[in-house]
């Protein structure tokens, strides 16, 4: 029954580190650090060989690919490519296949989100707190519904809703 400030401060606070909220912070910087695509594959051979965590990959939940990484790659493509920084989008997709390939990881919403934010001139230092903007609401959400029901929330709770619908683009709904 903590109040709901504090409540969404601890979830900003769990953002603080390298591993969650600064994923994508730390993509843009590896992005840039090869440079190019023809760097890419040097690189990325050294950092599977230094055994060095590479930042955007593997998802606790969703094992089977970030239905969330699949739309911003769409985007990361489109925009990288208005933006001029084409190569970047280029390294991602073949880090991407690289990683598929040779460990089994596939990207999470950090991975195409950070070409995504650069391609739209947002400094990397406000990629946390732009993540953190996102979420407010759901946090929000969240400690409501504790509010209303005083029982710890269970994330992976059992889905009660319509299942076997359909995705409709925006535009044709």
């Amino acid at each position: 029954l903590s109040g709901l400030y504090s409540s969404v401060m601890a979830a900003i606070g769990t953002l603080k580190g390298p591993l969650h909220g600064g994923a994508n912070e730390q993509v843009i910087q590896m992005l840039l650090e090869i440079g190019s695509p023809a760097k890419l594959d040097q690189y990325l051979d050294e950092a599977l060989a230094g055994k060095r965590k590479v930042m955007g990959f593997g998802h606790r939940v969703y094992k089977e690919g970030d239905p969330r990484a699949k739309v911003l790659k769409a985007m990361s493509q489109r925009l990288t490519r208005a933006a001029g920084c084409a190569q970047l989008y280029d390294m991602s997709a073949r880090l991407e296949e690289r990683m598929a390939n040779e460990k089994g990881l596939i990207p999470n919403v950090d991975f195409y989100s950070a070409t995504v934010y650069y391609a739209m001139k947002i400094p990397p230092d406000l990629f946390t707190p732009l993540f953190a903007a996102s979420r407010v609401a759901g946090w929000c959400a969240h400690v409501m519904e504790q509010y209303a029901n005083n029982r710890i929330y269970r994330p992976r709770a059992q889905y009660k809703g319509p299942t076997g619908l359909s995705w409709v683009p925006i535009s044709d709904r």
